[in-house]
């Protein structure tokens, strides 16, 4: 089988792992991915809020050379390269008009055949039953499946999932033998792009994030968007001083974790490149749950 396949600047830079880790679970279940030739950024996260018609063309042209390649479904593992690939797509099927600009814009023509599929779509449709086929070793953790804000909304254009309460990684995580909790911060906003610019509103954010995952009794986050896993990861140091209190948590992503369970190496998944240690305590795993709840934590800034 072979699906197009859009990695975006994060996965080919900060986000390797992701990369990496993806590419080896599709080869495991046999799935061959094709690189879009002379792609291009698309535009996330800024782009829309200076041109919006300039923004649609850089996503539009990424999905013109998908059509020209033959390929109907096109996997775009960012969640928010996806945003702006399915927005595009979504707001060029209802302006002809809109359509035929783009085109010229691009210098290519455009006619909304190629599908952008986010990790969890293209995974379920193209490598789920193999997946479950060759599970080596379960990966029997308790998980909070971290969808962020952009995989579910907005619901209308996406399409994917329940935008308030999604299930569908978490079903994923069952299937390789996790247990993922129940917890109330699923798809909350972890400060995104702001990882650089503004570090206290990341420290904020995201430490909600691990304490209610924490709260919930979970023993590692699973996450499919680079920038939810650098805030998670990365900024750990800005989130603990703004909680007051150290997270011996990793943040894992998707594929990581479905690989780990297949039995790929660590080496090939790319858990060496993360910046918190990717191994799950066996001390979590014995910790009782604690009650969960939504109050923010409690501490001050790590900016201030």
């Amino acid at each position: 089988m072979k699906i197009g396949y859009f990695p975006g600047c994060s996965l080919t830079g900060s986000s390797r792992e992701y990369n990496e880790s993806l590419l080896a679970v599709l080869k495991k279940c046999g799935v061959e991915t094709v690189e879009l030739s002379d792609w291009n950024c698309c535009g996330a996260t800024a782009a829309h809020n200076v041109d919006r018609e300039l923004a649609i063309s850089l996503s539009a042209r990424i999905l013109a050379i998908a059509e020209n390649s033959g390929f109907n479904d096109v996997l775009v593992p960012c969640s928010a390269c996806y945003s702006r690939l399915v927005t595009a797509r979504h707001e060029l099927s209802g302006d002809p008009g809109l359509m035929e600009r783009v085109s010229e814009i691009i210098k290519m023509k455009y006619t909304g055949t190629a599908v952008p599929l986010n990790v969890i779509e293209a995974i379920d449709k193209y490598a789920i039953n193999s997946i479950k086929e060759k599970i080596a070793k379960p990966f029997a953790h308790k998980v909070a499946c971290y969808y962020g804000c952009l995989m579910v909304r907005p619901p209308k254009v996406v399409n994917f999932d329940r935008p308030e309460d999604p299930v569908k990684m978490d079903e994923m995580m069952k299937v390789i033998g996790a247990d993922p909790v129940s917890w109330a911060f699923k798809t909350e906003c972890c400060g995104a792009g702001f990882s650089i610019s503004r570090t206290d509103t990341v420290a904020r954010l995201s430490s909600k994030i691990m304490v209610n995952a924490e709260k919930s009794g979970a023993e590692a986050i699973i996450v499919a968007c680079p920038m939810c896993h650098v805030n998670l990861d990365m900024r750990r140091d800005y989130i603990e001083a703004y909680a007051g209190k150290k997270f011996d948590m990793p943040v894992l992503y998707v594929t990581q974790a479905i690989g780990l369970a297949l039995g790929i190496d660590r080496q090939e998944l790319g858990l060496h490149r993360h910046f918190q240690s990717s191994e799950i305590s066996e001390k979590a795993s014995l910790a009782p749950a604690a009650p969960c709840h939504n109050d923010p934590p409690t501490g001050a800034s790590a900016e201030e």
